[in-house]
């Protein structure tokens, strides 16, 4: 396990390379001159000669590039435009409440969709499959901005249960935190879940016709047994590679359901550096998204490996 981990590990270096390239060159092709967001519209020719000099934007972009890199894999990530605020320090101070959100929709994701997506394909044809089937359908068609608003309708203005919006941090308070973040979790892992019993239905409907399944049966193994131990087991695959995929998407972010919920994360911090043009801001974000997207690739590779060791040799 420890040399495919750092075979996947060694191989992820080019792309994550390709990968810093991509987001300083998209930053670049940007409109507009940070010596001027940051110093104004009345600003002097001399002052902006003086810092543009000062920022390194007089230099190439290759230099610049190089620059850069050399400052992000010392975990220096510049400074805000707008205020001038280390842009790792807001970066830590939101990404944590992202990822804590992030985990929270997917555990609810789970609980739904490994039960819903096992019954649905032991079940084919009948009204549970059925229910399921619609719930599916109905997860993925709904936008989450307006489950989000129908959430907040119901539980917090019609019946008063839940807060609408806010957040607090889980050590100062960890059960208004968890109430609080209730009504987004289960928006984004609605979603989710939706997404993963459709998967889990469909591979483990395929597994269940494979001749192992049958032999397994032939035995007189217990039904259980057969499916959790043998047929689960392979059909996890496919659902682990979607799981992996919405997790990183969210560690990305949730914009819209932040914004909705008022909850000061990863997402919302990205949407008010778009709005101000907060060019250092944009490109840490991208960059660090890109990486967690990795990272949660990672961690499902690993999945693959433990699930089926034959993955580790091939």
């Amino acid at each position: 396990m420890l040399v495919f981990a750092l075979r996947r590990l060694l191989s992820a270096v080019p792309t994550l390379l390709i990968v810093t390239l991509v987001v300083f060159a998209m930053v670049k092709l940007l409109p507009g001159d940070p010596a001027r967001l940051i110093l104004g519209q009345e600003a002097t020719p001399q002052a902006l000669e003086e810092l543009r000099r000062s920022l390194g934007l007089d230099r190439s972009l290759a230099a610049q590039y190089v620059a850069w890199l050399g400052d992000i894999l010392r975990l220096e990530f510049g400074r805000s435009l707008t205020d001038n605020t280390p842009v790792g320090a807001l970066i830590a101070g939101k990404l944590p409440v992202t990822i804590e959100l992030a985990v929270f929709s997917m555990l609810i994701a789970l609980v739904i969709a490994v039960p819903a997506g096992i019954l649905s394909a032991l079940r084919r044809g009948s009204w549970i499959d059925q229910v399921m089937t619609l719930f599916a359908l109905s997860g993925i068609s709904l936008p989450n901005f307006f489950l989000g608003i129908l959430l907040i309708y119901l539980f917090s203005i019609r019946l008063a249960w839940i807060p609408a919006s806010g957040y607090t941090d889980f050590l100062e308070n960890p059960g208004r935190n968890l109430l609080l973040l209730l009504l987004p979790a289960f928006t984004l892992g609605t979603y989710s879940a939706a997404v993963l019993t459709r998967y889990l239905r469909a591979s483990l409907s395929e597994t269940l016709t494979q001749d192992y399944v049958r032999t397994a049966h032939a035995k007189g193994l217990p039904g259980g047994q057969v499916t959790l131990r043998h047929a689960l087991r392979n059909a996890l695959i496919p659902f682990m590679t979607v799981f992996g995929l919405q997790l990183g998407g969210l560690l990305g972010g949730a914009v819209i359901t932040e914004q909705i919920f008022s909850i000061p994360g990863f997402g919302r911090l990205l949407v008010d550096a778009v709005f101000t043009r907060d060019l250092p801001v944009i490109q840490a974000m991208v960059l660090v998204s890109a990486v967690a997207v990795f990272v949660v690739n990672f961690l499902v590779d690993l999945g693959y490996a433990a699930a089926d060791p034959r993955i580790r040799y091939a």
